[in-house]
């Protein structure tokens, strides 16, 4: 790929990447050291194959800020220091936003509480709703595992600050207006909980039962976008019921009692950035299920 049009698709994706290390390093400083070597491994790297290069480019962010958070020496003495000081320069609206965002006082102590893996689990799915296939690869475990480090960072979280941006309330009354609309077929109702940008991802074994049963939806492996992802639960989901998925708000389908998948919902901004559809039996035995 030529040099420039690659620095002009970095330059596109910086301010996302510059606010997921910033989450996850708690540091302006720090944060732009990540991104200015997600930089540098870009430029080495031949990418002419990536199909998404948003998600390589969080992948590599990640790992570079995880690597930092692993190798800081007393981290949360030197990361609240440089939390407050002073950048070298004046910071323009975009990163004055993204620091009064990424800072709140509240989060960042209590963020400063988990082990990296776990700090890194939560930022990335609960926040950025980056998928939990996207997160095993980060910290080198399974799908389920990544899942798990991201429910204890979750708990870790709900119970060090009320501030912390995690409100199960809102995310369940967001969940049943989802389903209320689905069943009902409200595709105008699906529009306005649905991010414009939400991604469904489902699991192979999700992809084979949809295919095996004519009554179910046509799902791929990832859907994209609000229309299209209304399109696949408009007027379904009449079987579908509310649940709690490793303590937050989701929705199960669970005939007899017996969870046959779940539907893991990311809730960012009081809308739907990302449902996982989840079948895969050895999964599914991981997640802790309570049925509402």
């Amino acid at each position: 790929m030529d040099e420039t049009v690659l620095a002009a698709d970095f330059e596109s994706h910086r301010p996302h990447l510059r606010a997921v290390t910033l989450r996850l390093l708690g540091s302006p400083a720090e944060a732009d050291d990540a991104v200015q070597e997600t930089w540098l491994r870009l430029a080495r790297t031949d990418v002419s194959e990536v199909e998404n290069l948003r998600a390589w480019l969080t992948t590599v962010a990640s790992r570079v800020a995880l690597s930092m958070l692993r190798t800081r020496g007393t981290r949360a003495e030197s990361d609240l220091d440089q939390a407050g000081a002073e950048p070298d320069t004046e910071p323009d609206p975009e990163t004055r936003a993204l620091q009064a965002d990424a800072l709140g006082a509240a989060l960042h102590v209590v963020l400063e509480r988990l082990d990296p893996a776990e700090r890194l689990a939560f930022v990335l799915h609960d926040l950025f709703a980056v998928p939990f296939s996207e997160i095993a690869t980060v910290v080198e475990r399974s799908p389920a595992a990544a899942r798990q480090l991201a429910s204890r960072g979750r708990r870790r979280v709900q119970g060090g600050s009320a501030d912390a941006e995690v409100d199960p309330a809102r995310r369940r009354e967001v969940v049943e207006a989802f389903l209320a609309a689905a069943r009902d077929g409200d595709f105008a109702g699906l529009l306005t909980i649905l991010d414009p940008d939400v991604e469904l991802r489902a699991d192979r074994v999700a992809v084979a039962a949809a295919k095996a049963n004519p009554g179910a939806p046509d799902v791929e492996e990832t859907v994209h976008g609000a229309e299209a992802v209304a399109r696949v639960f408009s007027g379904r989901a009449r079987m579908a019921q509310p649940a709690l998925l490793d303590g937050m708000p989701g929705v199960v389908y669970a005939p007899g009692g017996t969870v046959y998948s779940a539907f893991d919902i990311v809730i960012v901004d009081g809308r739907i950035a990302a449902i996982e559809m989840i079948a895969d039996p050895a999964v599914l035995a991981e997640l802790d299920v309570e049925q509402l």
